[in-house]
């Protein structure tokens, strides 16, 4: 569960203390960069609270899914479409299922910890 929390903090720092304008030509693509690399995060933090993860699998989906995003953005520049839209909307409802996944799981081990009878307690 710490690699993929601590490669996200590590490229924060380095986000924020390297100053680097990324090309106008380039925003695309580093966009899908992103939200391919949040959802290999989230989908590995998941995979940890759902005892699941597996390190060959974080790393093969998080390259796997950036090149391909990459790839079909670049194959979209190329046929004057926005095939790139495509991947923004996969991602980014994968990443709010992962996050959604994530905090139930939390919230049952709060629950479970705290001595609760049922998961489905009002609020």
């Amino acid at each position: 569960m710490y690699i993929p929390i601590i490669g996200a903090l590590i490229g924060i720092i380095i986000g924020v203390f390297i100053p680097y304008d990324i090309p106008i030509n380039f925003v695309k693509y580093t966009a899908i960069a992103i939200l391919a690399a949040l959802d290999a995060i989230f989908g590995g933090i998941r995979a940890q609270l759902d005892q699941k993860f597996v390190f060959y699998k974080f790393i093969s989906s998080f390259f796997t899914n950036t090149a391909l995003a990459a790839l079909l953005a670049y194959l979209g520049d190329i046929l004057g479409i926005d095939i790139y839209m495509g991947a923004i909307v996969v991602f980014s409802i994968r990443i709010f299922q992962n996050l959604s996944l994530i905090r139930e799981a939390i919230f049952d081990r709060v629950w479970w910890h705290a001595g609760s009878d049922s998961k489905d307690k009002d609020i």
